[in-house]
């Protein structure tokens, strides 16, 4: 199949789950035979060559703005695709819907991922929700198919828009790497420090763990990955709390081998997002058999099962202080959490039975049209 994927910033992925989600398929797809390209955003992957990982690389340009950034270049390169003619064209981000229909013009089949609940976001103000929320509706009628990456995602379609979509969650194929040049260049010892890997944007909820950290009599550390655009009041005002604990760290982004080796030397792994489907960072903690804490919204419950512990989102900083205190008491109940977690990492979210149904899938629409 000759398959497009758009909506995203691009591969190599240095951002977030899409991007993640776009590599690890894309890369499976070539590896089976098929044609894989994906549409990048020019201001903001560097990648000099034309190919990745065997993924042919198309870079456009957009407009670089919070609002117009992912649209215009959805845009640009839905129009680019007519000339193409892909056999598929995959898109990433329900805000995205309204243009799934530009590549069927010419034959070309389309596929929406439409993620999580993005309208809950907090960085969106009133009409942005209103504008996501319209997308959703259209996302059950402008593309050949959609589907979710949670349950609870689909059965939210299924009660809302009286529609069931296919479900295809995300993978957690990590590497393992030792304490080495990333621990030593922040500080850290293995074992020694609590981790936060996302997007530090007010819906990522992170000052629930700065706060919470900060009340823990602790020799541990408190590292959070991460950064974002368009939000510089935010983790301005995040990184202010922090600035009287020398124990909380704030690294910026970290990818590839350096966030792998963050990942696989952490203590404890705290997801505090309270909004988004299934988070690509939780998914990967749990396969470095991370002891995992995540805010108890539906999404963070449905990816963890019975692997670790919550807290309740609602009651913040506290909630999650309690938490955490009883795990640093009981190092042997941190370690077992861990080991189920990677068990139940390694049985359900393998990057290759998810590249299965979307193949699957893809073919299927292929075949019935």
């Amino acid at each position: 199949m000759r398959i497009a994927i758009l909506g995203i910033r691009g591969v190599p992925a240095n951002y977030g789950g899409f991007e993640t989600c776009a590599e690890q398929l894309g890369t499976r797809l070539v590896q089976r035979g098929h044609h894989v390209t994906v549409y990048c955003r020019s201001h903001f992957i560097r990648h000099p060559e034309a190919t990745y990982k065997g993924m042919s690389l198309i870079k456009l340009p957009t407009v670089p703005n919070k609002y117009l950034d992912t649209i215009v270049h959805t845009w640009v390169a839905s129009l680019h695709s007519l000339v193409r003619q892909y056999d598929i064209v995959l898109y990433f981000n329900v805000g995205n819907s309204p243009l799934t229909w530009i590549p069927r013009l010419v034959g070309s089949k389309t596929i929406l991922n439409v993620d999580g609940l993005d309208w809950k976001r907090e960085k969106w103000p009133a009409w942005a929700k209103r504008y996501i929320q319209w997308s959703e509706y259209l996302a059950i009628k402008l593309p050949n198919l959609y589907l979710t990456d949670s349950q609870v995602v689909q059965t939210y379609y299924r009660q809302r828009y009286g529609h069931e979509p296919p479900c295809i969650a995300y993978g957690s194929e990590v590497d393992y790497v030792p304490p080495g040049d990333t621990l030593a260049r922040f500080g850290l010892n293995p074992q020694q420090y609590i981790l936060f890997v996302g997007r530090l944007v007010p819906e990522s909820y992170a000052h629930h763990l700065v706060d919470a950290f900060k009340a823990l009599d602790t020799d541990l550390k408190c590292v959070l990955v991460g950064d974002a655009p368009y939000v510089d009041r935010y983790i301005t005002w995040l990184k202010a709390k922090a600035q009287d604990d020398p124990r909380i760290i704030f690294t910026g982004y970290v990818f590839g081998r350096g966030y792998h080796e963050l990942g696989s030397n952490s203590t404890i792994f705290v997801e505090t997002a309270g909004a988004g489907g299934t988070h690509p960072a939780l998914l990967e903690a749990m396969r470095f058999g991370s002891c995992v804490v995540v805010n108890n919204t539906l999404e963070n419950l449905e990816t963890l099962g019975d692997t670790g512990l919550s807290y309740e989102g609602s009651v913040g900083a506290p909630a999650l202080k309690r938490v955490l205190q009883q795990l640093i008491a009981n190092p042997t109940v941190m370690k077992q959490y861990g080991e189920k977690a990677r068990h139940r990492a390694c049985q359900v979210y393998s990057w290759e039975s998810i590249t299965d149904a979307y193949e699957k899938l893809m073919q299927a629409l292929l075949e019935a049209h």
